[in-house]
């Protein structure tokens, strides 16, 4: 035998040498399955190495464990918790492969149905090279069993165990450290399972995943019905009458919601060098049958986007850490507008977004609120140059959604999230089409020149709407999501704004979005009455003609009755009258910082702050003890999340079936000949050539 064998083979039969060989072997497999297995994002060099990297503390920690144990127990107990671990790692292969998404301690917990019906497909699914992650496990055992490599009884010493734990402990410190310097507040505003697995590990998202879940389950077994009760009475105090001018108006109409990215409500009718950067926007604002807010505020936390949407789409206040749709999406009751359009008109609903399904957890939480389609990444065509930051360039996202659209049977609520404007706010030189401001700032100066771009993106799809003839019998929703420029950018902020100073309050009156609502012979204009995102659902309900006897936290901006204290989650709030920005009081009209208050001014600004926190408070009591369960309007069922499957296969077969059943799509309508030629772009990235196959090809 070979001397470096003989040398190697020698160092495998003393404990440490084995705990060494399962560790490399296991981060082996794990590095492997994370490459070939899951689609984890990762980009750079740092995310590399932390990739590399993050198997290996777990598996020292918890391998380590064996070296606690004295004689043969130690040798065994290695390799029972290497096939634990191994098992989990299997698991996840399967699961990934039907869900894009990695098991969380819910799902195991409430295996069968709602574990999404893995078990019925599992036959589908399973590949007989998936067990080859066991093989290392095996292999060990043989090796052991026939005396290959040797057993060492010999004790291992206990402050050599605890030197390799301290070891693992370090090491994870590193990870750690590294991946919060990459993906700041990782753990404490999750976006997505994939980011956790790519750079803590899966070892670890167990972990973390069991811990929020006997968080979340330890407050919704406290819950009860009871809970209600100050809920329902809070509502009842303040709940707002319908406008009958308006009520109603929008019945039977299809509804798109169409989601404008870090959009800020400056940008309506702002300039750079003399030019608009969103004419098309712009005269969709000022539209004689579009009502526009000009007092709408985004009213998200460290959730941003699914803050919103949690709003948007529940009436719901995100909470004041981390995100609601992540935390809760998954596991919560909801009645959701797609829910209850479907539920009270025979609505269809489907979601198109241009990024991964399991971002922000939306692949469960839409599931949740009760959406029949959504349609993600997988469904569209990718190139290296049809992709922007997060996802889709906007202008060939909306042209690809068209094929996807007009199959949906009417009337149908349809929410499209655009992408592109979003941080960092870069594009490259073919589709930059008008100039940086000057501000200095490098974060801010191009933010000008994405909105320009979605702004264009925009103005496309309209005309498309209007060729197809959706136009004409559709309500057209336009809402930002949340601010695009922090407020960490004081001084840009100041020069966008044309000021020389910036004050708090300037700051609170630049978090306003837009909200739009435009159809087809509405009565429009400028409506300057004070809301925001959490008000959108029921203002929506009664356009519709719907009854809301919901549990919703926001009032119809169109009501005589609706309270216009705007709360921010941090507790602030503004008004028409006051403004309190942290300890600070400033009168609305001026924005002048009110020093001196009276008593009278106190005794008003303290009734304001006492609705602010209780309705954010009773909101997260909805949330985090899941209430719904306990409360069911007249007519609701609850949203049954087992119907629902967003595997491309499935909604392609369900979409060609639907089409027999039912002839009011747009589809149906034009006899079976596609729209998608109507659509017309000007992205650079599709020739003119290319344009119709890329609209007709999916991923």
């Amino acid at each position: 035998m070979p001397k470096f064998i003989k040398n190697t083979v020698g160092k495998v039969n003393t404990t440490l040498g084995f705990f060494t060989l399962t560790v490399v072997l296991f981060w082996l497999k794990t590095y492997i399955a994370y490459k070939t297995e899951f689609t984890l994002g990762v980009k750079g060099a740092v995310q590399q190495f932390i990739l590399v990297l993050n198997p290996f503390p777990t598996a020292i920690i918890l391998l380590g464990i064996a070296l606690y144990f004295r004689g043969r127990l130690k040798y065994w107990m290695m390799m029972i918790i290497d096939a634990l671990q191994t098992t989990w790692l299997f698991a996840n292969i399967l699961y990934y492969r039907e869900f894009s998404d990695f098991m969380s301690a819910g799902v195991i917990k409430s295996s069968g149905a709602a574990s999404n019906n893995l078990g019925t497909s599992l036959g589908q699914i399973i590949h007989a090279t998936d067990f080859l992650v066991y093989a290392d496990v095996v292999l060990l055992i043989l090796l052991l069993v026939f005396k290959v490599i040797r057993i060492d009884p010999r004790p291992f010493k206990i402050r050599y165990a605890a030197t390799l734990t301290m070891i693992g402990v370090a090491l994870f410190a590193v990870d750690l450290g590294m991946s919060e310097h990459d993906r700041s507040q990782l753990l404490t505003r999750t976006f997505d399972n994939n980011y956790i697995v790519k750079y803590l590990g899966l070892n670890t998202y167990a972990g973390y995943s069991f811990y929020q879940t006997e968080k979340e389950s330890a407050t919704r077994a406290k819950a009860s019905s009871s809970d209600l009760k100050s809920v329902l009475a809070y509502l009842k105090k303040n709940k707002a009458d319908t406008n009958i001018k308006y009520y109603g108006k929008a019945k039977g109409k299809n509804v798109f919601i169409i989601h404008l990215e870090s959009f800020q409500q400056f940008l309506i009718d702002y300039k750079v060098n003399g030019k608009e950067v969103t004419p098309n926007l712009n005269k969709f604002y000022h539209n004689k049958s579009t009502l526009s807010f000009d007092n709408f505020y985004n009213q998200v936390a460290q959730g941003k986007t699914s803050d919103a949407e949690m709003m948007l789409e529940n009436s719901l206040f995100g909470l004041p850490t981390g995100s609601a749709m992540t935390q809760y999406g998954t596991s919560n009751t909801f009645q959701a507008a797609p829910a209850i359009l479907a539920q009270k008109q025979g609505y269809t609903s489907a979601a198109f977004h241009g990024d991964v399904a399991s971002f922000w957890n939306r692949d469960n939480a839409y599931k949740s609120w009760g959406y029949n389609y959504f349609f993600y990444s997988s469904y569209y065509k990718e190139k290296s140059s049809y992709n922007i930051g997060y996802g889709l360039k906007d202008k060939i996202f909306f042209k690809d959604t068209v094929k996807y659209l007009e199959q949906l049977p009417q009337p149908f609520y349809a929410k499209l999230i655009t992408l592109t404007n979003h941080y960092p706010y870069t594009l490259d030189k073919q589709n930059q089409s008008i100039a940086k401001t000057t501000t200095g700032d490098s974060t801010v100066d191009g933010y000008v020149q994405t909105a320009h771009y979605l702004d264009q993106a925009f103005a496309e799809f309209v005309s498309y709407l209007k060729k197809a003839g959706l136009y004409k019998n559709s309500m057209i929703v336009l809402y930002g999501d949340h601010y695009g420029i922090s407020n960490n950018h004081r001084a840009a902020i100041a020069q966008l704004l044309g000021k020389k100073t910036i004050t708090s309050y300037d700051l609170a009156q630049f978090q306003k979005v837009p909200f739009m609502i435009h159809m087809k012979g509405l009565k429009g204009g400028i409506n300057h009455t004070y809301g925001g995102e959490i008000d959108v659902l029921p203002t929506l309900l009664d356009l519709l003609g719907v009854k809301n006897d919901y549990i919703q936290f926001g009032t119809d901006l169109l009501s005589k009755q609706h309270n216009q204290t705007v709360a921010f989650r941090n507790g602030n709030f503004v008004s028409p009258t006051y403004s309190k920005i942290g300890s600070t009081i400033y009168n609305s009209k001026t924005g002048a910082e009110i020093k001196n208050p009276t008593a009278a001014q106190k005794k008003t600004v303290k009734q304001m702050q006492n609705h602010v926190t209780t309705e954010l408070s009773l909101s997260d009591r909805v949330i985090e003890g899941d209430l719904l369960r306990f409360y069911t309007p007249k007519g609701f069922k609850k949203v049954d999340k087992s119907k629902y499957s967003y595997k491309v296969s499935k909604t392609l077969k369900s979409l060609k079936e639907i089409q027999k059943e039912n002839k009011t799509s747009v589809l149906s309508k034009h006899k079976g000949k596609s729209t998608v030629d109507l659509y017309k772009t000007d992205a650079p990235e599709l020739s003119s050539s290319s344009s119709s196959s890329s609209s007709s090809s999916s991923k």
